[in-house]
C-alpha cells in the first residue's frame, strides 16, 4: 500500500515471477464496485484528480520557497541539501505538469483536425 498525497494506491502481486512477500492475489478476485457508483464518481474523479495534482505542483512550489526563506534568515537551521532537494522537488513537478498538459493540448488538437 503507497500514501500519495492524491489517496491510497494498493498495489497487488498476480504474477509469481514478481518479486514480492505478499501472496498471490488474482486480478479478478478484487470487488467490483457498481455501475451507479462508478458512473456518480468518475464525473468528479477526473477533476478532483486534475485540482489535486495542481495543488500538489503549487505545494511543492511554496515549499520550496519557505524552506529558501528560511535559508536566508537563519542559515543554521536549515540543510542546504535540503533546499537543493525541495528546488529539485519543485522544479521536475512543475516540468511534469507542463509536459502532460502541452501532450494533452497536443492530442486534443490532433483529435478535432481528425475526420
Amino acid at each position: 500500500m503507497i500514501q500519495t498525497s492524491l489517496g491510497t494506491l494498493n498495489l497487488v502481486r498476480t504474477n509469481p515471477a514478481h518479486i514480492g512477500s505478499e501472496p498471490l492475489t488474482s486480478v479478478m478476485a478484487q470487488p467490483l464496485r457498481k455501475e451507479k457508483e462508478t458512473a456518480k464518481s468518475e464525473k468528479n474523479s477526473f477533476e478532483s484528480f486534475l485540482m489535486g495534482a495542481m495543488d500538489s505542483v503549487s505545494n511543492k512550489q511554496i515549499e520550496s520557497d519557505k524552506i529558501a526563506q528560511q535559508l536566508i534568515v537563519d542559515p543554521d537551521s536549515v540543510d542546504v541539501h535540503d533546499v537543493t532537494i525541495a528546488m529539485a522537488q519543485a522544479s521536475l513537478s512543475l516540468n511534469l505538469a507542463q509536459t502532460v498538459i502541452d501532450r494533452v493540448v497536443k492530442d486534443w488538437n490532433e483529435i478535432t483536425t481528425t475526420r
